[in-house]
C-alpha cells in the first residue's frame, strides 16, 4: 500500500485528490492543512491541522508519518498579492519546498510538486517542458525558484506545470475563473475580460489524475498538464457562457494595457502536451469538453 501525504488538503486540488484517492483501496492517505478540515468526509484517513511553514513541526510530523509520496499542493497563487508580499510568497512557495526536499532526501520519499505557466514570459506559447523560463511576475519567479530547488536536488521528484486551474469542492476559500464567470452571468452582471492573454485552462480533476498517474507510474521530471486548446481569456469566458447556457452578451473585452493589473502577466502561454500524453499517459481534452464534464458533475 502506498502511503501518500497531501499538503494543502483544504484547497481545490487537495480536496480533489482526496475525492480521487479515497475511492480506491491501495492508497493510505494523510491530509495536512492549516486550520480545520474542510473536506466533508472525515473518516478513512487522518487529518492534521498544521502550519506547513513551521519547519520543525512539519519535519517531526513527517518523520512520524514516514510517507512514500508527498503531493505538495500548498502555495500562494494570488499573482498580484505575491507582487506586494514577496516575503510571504517566498515562505510558502520556496522555503516550504526546500524543507520538503530536505525531508524527502532523508527518508527517500518521492515529492510531487505543482508549478505554473507563469514561469514563462509568454512570447511564444505552446511551451515544452525544456523551454527556457523567464518569469514576468514575482509569483512566477517564486515558482521557478521552487522548481530549481527540486531540479538541483538528488531526490525523486515530479513537477506538474499547470494553467488556470478550475473546479469546485466543498467549502472553498477561493474562487476560480469558471465559477466567477458563471456566477456573474447567472446574476445578470456585465463583466470585462482580457482579450489579449491566451491560456489553456486546467480542470482540477485532470490535474488530480495527473498526480495519481505520476505515483502509479513513478515517473520523474517535468510534465505539462492542461487542456489542449489555446484560447484568449475572453474566448474562455464566452465558452463558459455557452456551456452553462448564459448570456454571453454580458461579457465585454478589455486589453491588458487598460486593465493594468498590478503584476505583469504573460501574453500567451499554453503547453505542448506531447510528453504528458506519451509518458504520463494523460489523455487531454479541449476546454469545452472538460467544461462539459465539470457541468455534469455540478448537476
Amino acid at each position: 500500500m502506498k502511503k501518500i501525504v497531501i499538503t494543502g488538503s483544504n484547497g481545490l486540488l487537495g480536496q480533489s485528490l482526496l475525492d480521487l484517492f479515497l475511492s480506491e483501496k491501495e492508497y493510505e492517505i494523510i491530509a495536512l492543512s492549516r486550520s480545520e478540515n474542510r473536506y466533508p468526509v472525515k473518516e478513512g484517513y487522518p487529518f492534521y491541522s498544521i502550519e506547513l511553514t513551521d519547519k520543525v513541526t512539519l519535519n517531526n510530523l513527517l518523520e512520524e508519518l514516514n510517507p512514500d509520496f508527498i503531493i505538495n499542493t500548498a502555495a500562494m497563487t494570488q499573482v498580484d498579492v505575491c507582487e506586494d508580499e514577496k516575503e510571504a510568497c517566498d515562505t510558502i512557495n520556496v522555503k516550504l519546498v526546500e524543507n520538503l526536499v530536505a525531508f524527502s532526501k532523508k527518508i527517500n520519499c518521492h515529492l510531487i510538486h505543482i508549478s505554473t505557466d507563469f514561469i514563462f514570459d509568454g512570447k511564444q506559447g505552446y511551451y515544452k517542458e525544456t523551454d527556457a523560463p523567464n518569469p514576468l511576475s514575482y509569483y512566477g519567479l517564486s515558482k521557478l525558484k521552487a522548481e530549481q530547488v527540486l531540479v538541483s536536488s538528488t531526490i525523486e521528484y515530479t513537477i506538474l506545470r499547470t494553467i488556470l486551474v478550475y473546479g469546485k469542492v466543498h467549502d472553498m476559500s477561493r474562487n476560480n475563473i469558471v465559477l466567477w464567470v458563471r456566477q456573474m452571468l447567472t446574476e445578470g452582471k456585465e463583466i470585462t475580460i482580457v482579450n489579449d492573454q491566451y491560456r489553456m485552462p486546467t480542470y482540477v480533476n485532470e490535474l488530480a489524475l495527473a498526480c495519481k498517474l505520476a505515483i502509479d507510474k513513478k515517473v520523474t521530471g517535468v510534465f505539462n498538464v492542461s487542456s489542449n486548446q489555446l484560447l484568449s481569456i475572453y474566448e474562455i469566458a464566452k465558452q463558459i457562457a455557452e456551456v452553462f447556457n448564459l448570456n454571453a452578451a454580458l461579457i465585454k473585452p478589455i486589453s491588458s494595457e487598460i486593465l493594468n493589473q498590478r503584476a505583469k502577466r504573460p501574453a500567451k502561454t499554453g503547453f505542448d502536451l506531447t510528453k504528458t500524453t506519451n509518458i504520463l499517459g494523460l489523455q487531454t481534452c479541449s476546454f469545452k469538453e472538460d467544461l462539459q464534464k465539470f457541468k455534469e458533475k455540478l448537476t
